[in-house]
């Protein structure tokens, strides 16, 4: 198989599945192309990796900085993983901890004034790559899908409701 191949997970998919299989393969197929372009360019242009620049993307929309705990839980990785990156980030001197004011015990997370400058510049390119892939889908069609999804995710909250609720 092809490196493509291993990643498209669409190739699993059968004409005998169901169209909602087939199409749940075809969005995570769509999902990790989409992603690796976005790591690879990020580790050619900026060597940064997908990680670090979503937890500078997480910072940079909180300018009082996030804990530690906060961060973690908004990025669904585990504490271990968040100090390892911000460890990291903060050797580069593009984060830095601040003691909490409220309690001297912990610290939130903050964009430098070097990681401000640094995160805008990878943020920009970043959406220039995100048209860029999207660039095969017209304006309306791109309107129309993003409708389409959010009634698919309205639909998913809905049926993850129904079955917390059913269940005893």
């Amino acid at each position: 198989m092809t490196p493509l191949e291993t990643q498209d997970h669409e190739l699993r998919a059968h004409e005998d599945h169901h169209a909602s299989l087939r199409l749940w393969l075809r969005m995570l197929s769509c999902t990790t192309l989409i992603e690796e372009t976005i790591r690879s360019n990020l580790r050619e242009q900026f060597g940064i990796t997908l990680s670090r620049f979503d937890l500078m993307a997480q910072l940079e929309r909180h300018a009082e900085g996030l804990t530690m705990g906060e961060l973690s839980r908004r990025m669904m990785v585990s504490g271990g993983n968040t100090t390892v990156i911000v460890d990291q980030l903060e050797s580069e001197s593009l984060v830095q901890r601040k003691t909490a004011a409220s309690d001297r015990r912990s610290f939130r997370v903050c964009l430098t004034p070097l990681g401000r400058k640094a995160f805008s510049r990878m943020a920009a390119e970043h959406e220039q790559w995100v048209v860029g892939l999207f660039a095969g889908l017209s304006d309306k069609q791109q309107e129309q899908l993003n409708t389409l999804l959010g009634h698919l995710k309205s639909g998913i909250h809905q049926h993850q409701t129904a079955s917390n609720t059913e269940t005893p």
